[in-house]
């Protein structure tokens, strides 16, 4: 691979690149699905490539093959730096990178037991057992169960002397129970919605998940959805479950610290944001408890989001960017941290394989849990009158990630500090730095997660890329309920 890589820096460097990048990326996945017992998904893939971004007259270009040879190679790295000198025609301002150093380094994420060597038919049979519990339980009209995994190994060179070598591992896993009556559908997932939960784990995420275990609960909770009276409309004491939570991060908070997004780049696609760059150090984003870092070092934790060096190879970190409320940074690459004046790039620029080109990206965006003892239990003891709802069913939000609706699969009343009756059809809204300034508890570190969202789309082309998100159960004062879903 290093040959590969020499002859990208090679031809790109002769043809007057000032800076180049190689990225060699061999990537394994496969798919598995069931729906009613019967094998829905089925499938493997695997790809080899490299990408060749490089810097010329202050011009960016990528080009992209599978060819490698060194014809091939040589090939793709001349049209990147063609393509390089025709948009230094048309910038505005030539691109400035902020220094980092070179680094030379190896780093896998953690694999107890490598899913590609589990037998499909092993992982078919256990999709088999959890739809046949579901729809043993009378009133489940469909079962759905899934797994996917994903080998990604990249190899980085650049001119500068980086040489990196990253491997993750992501397994992903989980179900989904669906009743019909009449002109009535609920669902319920676990452990979450959309594919489950998805981590930088081996195979052993699907034995830690307990599945099967799981699986009559949340379908008795299905049909039991059918008979639940219409969450009540109007303003409630709101508490949110953790992978709601995790989501809630993701939209008002993820995306809108994408330093991209914010300097415009997005604007054409994925929108722009509200967090403009005099909000920097200024905005009171939350109340005092929120305190949110974007952090891609492994001792995070598995996530979606956590690798050793980003995709121009700047060492990942822990940046701050709400502290007691207070908005302190954004999500930024060597160039897009230059624009602004910052010391360092935040080390988000990813790529979702060897053929696009790297972008601003989230990394794992979390709430940091309570420093003091706070469960559950006593986050629901010590509430009043309010809502406790539970994965998420639906979301929208506008483009600049500041007026939001969230619809949840199933929701509990809590009268007198007592979980009650469960109630369908939940949903809530607000506007982002009003819903976070609203936070009053959160749980602490025993009931905190690191979710992962494994199909975060941004780009043109469109990327879908994996990020992490820790939170914990937290409660929020008075938030806007229901009036998402008709009766």
């Amino acid at each position: 691979m290093k040959q590969i890589g020499e002859w990208a820096l090679a031809a790109a460097t002769a043809r007057g690149a000032t800076l180049a990048e190689a990225r060699i990326v061999h990537e394994r996945t496969r798919q598995l699905g069931t729906r009613n017992g019967r094998v829905s998904v089925a499938g493997e893939g695997e790809s080899i490539g490299l990408g060749v971004r490089v810097l010329c007259h202050g011009g960016w270009g990528f080009a992209a093959t599978q060819e490698l040879t060194r014809e091939g190679v040589e090939r793709c790295a001349a049209l990147a730096v063609e393509i390089a000198r025709a948009s230094a025609g048309v910038q505005r301002e030539p691109v400035r990178l902020l220094p980092e150093p070179a680094a030379v380094a190896e780093w896998s994420s953690p694999c107890r037991i490598d899913p590609f060597a589990v037998p499909v038919e092993e992982s078919l049979e256990l999709l088999r057992k959890i739809d046949r519990t579901l729809t043993a339980v009378e009133g489940v009209t469909l079962a759905e169960a899934g797994m996917s995994f994903r080998r990604h190994e990249q190899w980085f060179y650049s001119s500068e002397g980086a040489d990196i070598h990253q491997t993750r591992v992501t397994t992903g896993a989980g179900f989904a129970a669906h009743a019909f009556e009449g002109d009535s559908i609920q669902t319920r997932s676990y452990p979450n919605s959309f594919g489950g939960q998805h981590q930088n784990k081996g195979y052993e995420l699907v034995h830690e998940l307990q599945l099967l275990a799981n699986a009559e609960r949340v379908a008795r909770e299905c049909v039991e959805l059918l008979k639940a009276p219409q969450c009540p409309e109007g303003r409630r004491d709101l508490i949110l479950d953790g992978s709601q939570l995790g989501l809630q991060i993701h939209e008002s908070i993820g995306h809108p610290i994408e330093l991209d997004r914010v300097l415009g780049y997005e604007a054409n696609f994925a929108g722009t944001s509200f967090l403009t760059l005099d909000k920097l150090h200024n905005l009171q984003y939350g109340s005092e408890l929120v305190n949110v870092v974007a952090d891609a070092r492994p001792e995070h934790g598995p996530g979606l989001g956590t690798y050793a060096y980003d995709d121009e190879g700047v060492a990942a970190q822990q940046v701050p960017i709400i502290t007691a409320g207070r908005f302190e940074g954004y999500l930024s690459s060597r160039d897009t941290a230059a624009r602004i004046g910052r010391a360092r790039s935040g080390g988000h620029l990813r790529a979702e394989n060897w053929l696009r080109v790297p972008i601003v990206r989230m990394s794992n965006v979390s709430i940091l849990p309570s420093e003091k003892p706070m469960s559950f239990a006593d986050l629901v003891a010590s509430t009043d009158d309010g809502i406790y709802m539970q994965t998420n069913r639906s979301w929208s939000i506008d483009d600049k990630r500041y007026n939001f609706q969230f619809g949840c699969e199933a929701a509990w009343e809590i009268k007198g500090g007592k979980l009650g009756r469960m109630l369908r059809n939940p949903s809530y809204s607000g506007i982002t730095t009003e819903f976070w300034n609203s936070m009053e508890a959160i749980c602490d570190r025993r009931e905190w997660t690191l979710w992962g969202t494994p199909n975060c789309g941004k780009g043109q082309p469109e990327q879908g890329m994996g990020t992490g998100h820790g939170a914990a159960p937290a409660r929020f004062k008075q938030v806007k309920i229901g009036g998402a879903y008709g009766e």
